[in-house]
């Protein structure tokens, strides 16, 4: 496939050729779906969030670690914003997108936004500078926190709404097409987890443009490469939001940080 794979656009319904094509490969990549100027509005109301956040030093959001780090001033930053859609009224109403119901389909029956569930609307800031320490992650399917919870793995799609305007050098997601159909061996020893950074022969990276949102599996090995540029050029952020199936489970104030979570290096 390379990285010549096609790029889609979304209508008021998933096609047959968009769903053959989703099925086949595990991902999917729609163009244009929020506007330019709508871009610039969402990562201002990103940076008002920031503010209120290190203005009240907050360390979680309903549980999950807020990730912190610096940017390339020094200055201190959000850079990864969990439940970032019940802190400003702009995130909500993007979760509330019509276009979202018509991604549903790819699921099916009892697909829903997991809005109030997992890790909310998430939004990553990654900066490429002397100080940063969030410039990559490992390969991981996103399957495996069911398996943590004793759970039997629902199915569950993350949907990305990417900000910045990306070229190969940027680094950012890759994926292996396909392996969302693996055995669970497979997806618990095909690779180590988020230890494993190498390129893979088959994978396939993709390349958005600010506005475009993309879909993959989360039984799907993935991982996000370190960008080979640095400084404000290295600079890219995205929102991901899980489309999720099975027992409705929402997170609030009180609830507890999982295991896993101590690893706050390790999830995206």
């Amino acid at each position: 496939m390379g990285n010549s794979y096609i790029k889609f656009a979304l209508g008021n319904t998933i096609t047959a050729e968009q769903k053959d094509f989703f099925n086949e490969n595990g991902f999917i990549h729609f163009k244009n779906f929020i506007k330019p100027e709508t871009v610039n509005d969402i990562i201002n109301a990103s940076i008002k969030v920031q503010e209120q956040w290190l203005e009240a030093q907050r360390e979680k959001v309903n549980g999950i670690p807020i990730k912190y780090g610096r940017d390339l001033d020094g200055s201190p930053i959000v850079q990864r914003f969990a439940f970032v859609n019940k802190h400003h009224q702009l995130f909500a109403e993007l979760a509330r997108d019509p276009h979202f119901e018509v991604l549903l389909d790819l699921i099916g029956p009892g697909a829903r936004l997991g809005t109030e569930e997992k890790d909310g609307m998430v939004l990553n800031h990654y900066v490429n500078g002397h100080e940063s320490k969030f410039t990559q992650m490992g390969w991981h399917t996103d399957g495996l926190r069911d398996i943590f919870h004793g759970q039997k793995l629902n199915p569950m799609l993350n949907v990305g709404i990417h900000l910045s305007t990306l070229k190969p050098e940027n680094g950012g997601l890759k994926v292996l097409p396909g392996t969302h159909k693996q055995s669970l061996y497979q997806m618990l020893f095909r690779k180590k987890y988020f230890l494993d950074n190498k390129a893979d022969a088959k994978e396939v990276a993709i390349i958005p443009q600010a506005g475009d949102l993309t879909i993959h599996d989360g039984r799907l090995w993935h991982r996000v490469a370190q960008s080979s540029v640095t400084g404000e050029e290295s600079r890219r952020r995205v929102i991901y939001l899980p489309i999720i199936a099975g027992k409705f489970e929402p997170k609030n104030e009180n609830s507890p940080t999982a295991f896993y979570q101590r690893f706050a290096g390790l999830v995206k």
